[in-house]
């Protein structure tokens, strides 16, 4: 049996091609791309890859931790290690975008893709657009277009203003002149608030349903997280009374147990749970199947980073609904391309005409592109069971 003999944490700042101005974050306008990057290593040589997109120092600590939870550990004993990683949860710290690294050892020491591993069998996925930053109508007229253009059929967008009339206005532009051609969907960006740059609105359960009768009359394919995540009960009635289908779930930290529960109350229609965040690759295959149980639609979330993209591919295409759902394509120009989203990674994740071929080489399936990880990141943190290497001056280059 292996085990997990070595771990090496890194943080990366690689510019963006252009400004970036998240929608989700009013007020912030990035210029790069900002992530931790764990590297975790066994006795025989097998390397597994991940990471988590960062705001700054946040995660500096977590060297010694990992060294003592994981090193030692059968890096196929996904239920240990997921065991692990709550007890990091329990002390307040969510990490579960560690998970995928030990599925990349394991999809590689069996010589599989990972999605194969799990079972699955979609080896293309069907995508849609998905559009980051706010715009007037004109500019998102000529988005629609220009993704129109490159093959896609569906793409979502951003609301995010005070005053409601303005994004009804937008959603049923960009809807009706794209009738025919294109589906439109919207991501009202309500189930957290990210307000330390500058202040968002915060809709009512009132003006959600407002919202979602305008959503219907136009023909929108779904409305996304129109409410505050932990308002399960006005969720659930929300979902219960709209014409058009409700999505969300990204960002549960708790995982499958609380996806599971508000599916069962009936909160959405479709669940999108983001392995990064909501549990990693095997919780967000459970809630998969519950949903497959409850008669409700999965799609994962992927708006992190080019890891985060393929660890979710990888659940989409192992969860049976492939076939069903369209799969999240980040992509907002010029800022947001696969050049700056996927930064490290020597081969960056592209559509072609709208859709995904999956990789096809054991693991999660990408290489590092070690001189871009040279020339943007920094290893920070060494270990391995036999000895420790904490290098805090590296991170002060970089901040």
């Amino acid at each position: 049996m292996s085990v997990l003999d070595r771990v090496e944490l890194y943080f990366v700042k690689a510019p963006l091609p252009a400004p970036f101005a998240p929608s989700w974050m009013p007020g912030l306008v990035r210029e790069a791309i900002t992530f931790y990057l764990v590297r975790f290593i066994t006795d025989e040589g097998v390397e597994g890859w991940s990471a988590f997109t960062s705001g700054g120092r946040e995660r500096a600590g977590l060297g010694d931790t990992l060294a003592k939870l994981f090193l030692g550990e059968d890096p196929e004993d996904i239920d240990r290690l997921s065991e692990r990683i709550h007890i990091m949860a329990v002390g307040g710290n969510f990490n579960w975008w560690l998970e995928p690294a030990f599925w990349d050892i394991k999809a590689k020491q069996a010589g599989l893709p990972l999605y194969k591993l799990l079972g699955g069998t979609d080896d293309c996925l069907r995508l849609y657009a998905s559009s980051g930053e706010l715009r007037d109508t004109g500019a998102r007229r000529e988005e629609a277009e220009a993704r129109y253009a490159e093959g896609f059929r569906t793409m979502k967008i951003r609301v995010h203003d005070f005053d409601e009339t303005v994004d009804i206005e937008h959603v049923s532009d960009i809807a009706l002149y794209m009738h025919g051609r294109m589906t439109i969907s919207v991501d009202c960006n309500q189930a957290f608030r990210l307000t330390q740059f500058g202040k968002a609105p915060q809709w009512s359960l009132e003006r959600a349903r407002r919202f979602v009768d305008a959503a219907a009359d136009v023909g929108l394919a779904w409305v996304e997280e129109p409410l505050f995540g932990e308002w399960h009960e006005e969720i659930a009635r929300l979902t219960a009374y709209s014409r058009v289908p409700i999505a969300g779930g990204e960002l549960h930290v708790m995982g499958a147990s609380e996806l599971i529960r508000m599916a069962k109350m009936g909160c959405y229609n479709i669940y999108q749970p983001d392995a990064m965040f909501a549990g990693g690759v095997k919780q967000g295959l459970e809630v998969a199947r519950a949903c497959r149980e409850l008669g409700l639609k999965f799609t994962p979330h992927t708006w992190t980073n080019g890891f985060g993209f393929i660890v979710n591919a990888h659940v989409h295409a192992a969860s049976g609904f492939a076939g069903e759902t369209l799969f999240e394509y980040p992509l907002d120009e010029p800022g947001w391309v696969p050049e700056g989203r996927d930064a490290i990674i020597r081969e960056p994740f592209r559509h072609d005409r709208g859709w995904f071929d999956m990789p096809q080489t054991p693991g999660l399936g990408f290489e590092i592109d070690h001189d871009k990880l040279s020339k943007y990141g920094c290893c920070f943190y060494k270990a391995s069971r036999r000895e420790v290497h904490w290098m805090p001056e590296a991170l002060a280059k970089i901040f």
